[in-house]
């Protein structure tokens, strides 16, 4: 009896052929999930993920991002129970601005338990500078972490050959921000591989297919403006991706004063007073 009669929960043609026109005008290159959101959120056009791929895939608009290759299946290690006990901290140097601006890197904290990205910030480069700024802006918004999971870039450990003050005592002197953590009372663990660290290494994907789509969709050309937009784009990343601890509360340390933070959160050298008060 319903031959013939078109289904109640079509599509409107005049909806899918906005959906295609945005698509590949306005978000082309946006992933289909992320898509979805942008429609949702902006165009007021809400379809279900599936039913969006489908009907871009009638009109032969594939997603841009490429699927997964399989890899070698590694066992990973259980979630820290607690929000703030463990947070793993990288960069990703990327074309974030895609030429509109300078090449950019984003230096990034992510809490093991939660999946929650508490702060981020754009550098010109990787240093210990843009480091010092992140942890900053972090124990500012949020709190002290328990411990930071690091690679073993020179910025967070020694490598070069030791000296003879440090072979007279034993021990290695830290980097400046290894020493900054040790007056935060945080502890700097070091990951031996990429893979250790998988959990802020998955985030660059996302953020690498994300965040680049609505920089461009906001116009950013800027390292300033870059930085403006972030956290906007965080609160609702986090929404969507952060899930709850296995243990309820939060395992972050008491705030600090804001002039405790400038006075560790800097560069220390140690100098020496010859006797006619020259340094």
């Amino acid at each position: 009896g319903n031959r013939g009669r078109r289904p109640s929960r079509a599509i409107p043609d005049d909806v899918r052929d906005r959906v295609r026109a945005l698509a590949t005008g306005m978000y082309a290159g946006v992933n289909h999930t992320h898509l979805a959101e942008l429609l949702a959120e902006r165009e007021g056009i809400a379809l279900p993920r599936s039913t969006l791929s489908d009907l871009l895939r009638e009109a032969s608009i594939r997603s841009p991002r490429p699927q997964r290759r399989r890899s070698k299946h590694r066992s990973r290690r259980e979630r820290y129970p607690q929000e703030g006990m463990l947070l793993q901290v990288d960069a990703s140097h990327h074309d974030w601005l895609e030429g509109r601006g300078p090449r950019l890197a984003l230096l990034a904290v992510i809490d093991d338990a939660t999946g929650k990205v508490p702060a981020a910030r754009f550098h010109l480069t990787e240093d210990a500078r843009g480091y010092m700024y992140l942890l900053r802006d972090l124990c500012r918004k949020v709190s002290v972490p328990q411990a930071l999971y690091s690679d073993k870039h020179t910025i967070f450990w020694p490598t070069n050959g030791q000296t003879l003050q440090e072979q007279l005592a034993g021990r290695r002197s830290p980097t400046q921000f290894g020493r900054a953590m040790a007056e935060l009372g945080v502890q700097l663990i070091a990951a031996h591989s990429p893979q250790a660290k998988g959990r802020v290494e998955r985030l660059w994907g996302t953020l690498q297919d994300r965040l680049v789509s609505e920089l461009r969709l906001a116009g950013i050309t800027t390292l300033e403006h870059a930085n403006l937009f972030l956290p906007a784009f965080l609160a609702r990343f986090n929404r969507s991706f952060a899930v709850p601890a296995v243990e309820p509360g939060s395992a972050y340390r008491p705030r600090r004063k804001a002039a405790e933070l400038d006075h560790i959160l800097c560069f220390k050298h140690e100098r020496v007073v010859g006797k006619d008060n020259v340094v």
